[in-house]
């Protein structure tokens, strides 16, 4: 036991930026860093140091969420801690930078994959995104502005970047519960189609279309972006989608989209990028998202580039995403009553970490999240400046 004491004190004084403390499960404490603890790391019992060495993220995970580990204080807070101690060992050391597993996806395991996270169920979510269940990043036009407030502003954001005009088409990849594609067809009449691979999504997004009387402009389909065959539209989106495709599969979905789009079409892009070499966090692929992969951001260039599509417009949300993701860590907690009556503290535990922890990455900068405009073709009849972008 003394080993594995002077192992977890070895690792973690390199780990964070702020003076800390740690409680051992025999009730020894002791302080790392100058001036007072900003936080307190508690060991309830020995972790596997194998199980360390060989994978950190998904170790400490799923010792937070059985509670073998326990943290007292701010937990984004102590996330970032990590993240803003650029030479820790963990950003130092290689051992610890293979997070992807470079495989293609098939159909099938795409669908699986997406189906693990999205159909936990729609009351689940409904407890703490906003009313228009947009889980995606929202856009903030004052510090003041509420969740459902920036969630509507990022619709809009979308919508006046696509250059929208009555009776085009538009597809929408990965149309979540539907609300970009139902605002869609209210504000400009554009006849839509959204895809998703989540059953949970598509009996939401069917319920809210009918309710709005849109049955003759939106319709949603359990459909993989890669089977939609023989038809071609005037603009396509994708929010939140691109991080489920895969490395490997980057180049194709390029492809697709560059088939599907008309001559002189607009695409948009929302995705979380990272800023070098893309991956995923093990721990999230293991528990929340399986099969993910976070594009680096030259990656999605040099695919557009490739296809001698016009890259015309990108903007950087990260800090926008940070505040997103705080609302969702607030409206968590404050529903845990509800919560724990479906589910185990194990659960709770595990997405009370997710939150936390992605709103630190983007709040420290480790993550991004671009919205990436491009044309098929050469088109000229876009304004000549961005003003119209900006509403």
């Amino acid at each position: 036991m003394i080993g594995d004491k002077l192992f977890y004190k070895t690792l973690l004084k390199e780990l964070f930026s702020d003076p800390f403390t740690i409680r051992f499960w025999d009730g020894s404490v002791e302080k790392f860093g100058e001036g007072e603890s900003k936080f307190q790391i508690i060991f309830n019992e020995p972790i596997s140091k194998g199980d360390i060495i060989n994978d950190p993220s998904i170790t400490f995970g799923e010792a937070y969420m059985t509670k073998k580990l326990e943290i007292k204080g701010n937990l984004q807070f102590v996330v970032e801690s990590i993240y803003n101690n650029k030479e820790s060992f963990l950003n130092k050391s290689e051992k610890y930078e293979k997070l992807i597993k470079k495989f293609k996806t098939s159909i099938k395991r795409c669908k699986n994959n997406i189906q693990f996270h999205y159909d936990i169920g729609n009351d689940f979510y409904k407890l703490w995104l906003d009313d228009s269940m947009n889980y995606s990043c929202g856009y903030f036009k004052n510090n003041t502005d509420s969740l459902k407030q920036a969630q509507s502003n990022k619709i809009n954001h979308i919508l006046t970047k696509l250059n929208l005009k009555e009776g085009q088409s538009l597809l929408d990849i990965g149309c979540g519960w539907g609300e970009l594609i139902i605002k869609a067809a209210k504000q400009y009449k554009v006849k839509a189609i959204g895809v998703t691979l989540s059953l949970e999504q598509l009996q939401k997004a069917n319920e809210r279309i009918k309710a709005a009387g849109l049955e003759d402009l939106v319709e949603v389909k359990l459909q993989d972006y890669r089977e939609i065959k023989n038809v071609s539209f005037d603009r396509i989106v994708s929010v939140g989608m691109l991080e489920h495709v895969g490395l490997e599969n980057l180049p194709e979905y390029f492809h697709i989209v560059n088939d599907l789009l008309k001559d002189k079409g607009l695409s948009l892009l929302h995705c979380i990028t990272a800023v070098n070499e893309g991956g995923n966090n093990t721990w999230i692929d293991k528990y929340i998202f399986p099969g993910g992969h976070v594009p680096a951001i030259k990656n999605i260039i040099t695919d557009i580039a490739e296809l001698e599509l016009e890259l015309i417009d990108i903007e950087s949300l990260r800090r926008h995403y940070g505040k997103t993701l705080e609302h969702w860590a607030e409206n968590y907690e404050n529903v845990l009553p509800i919560v724990e009556k479906t589910k185990d503290e194990t659960f709770i535990r595990m997405w009370r970490l997710y939150l936390n922890s992605c709103a630190a990455s983007f709040n420290c900068g480790n993550i991004n999240v671009h919205q990436i405009l491009f044309a098929k073709g050469v088109n000229n009849d876009l304004s000549l400046t961005r003003d119209y972008m900006v509403k």
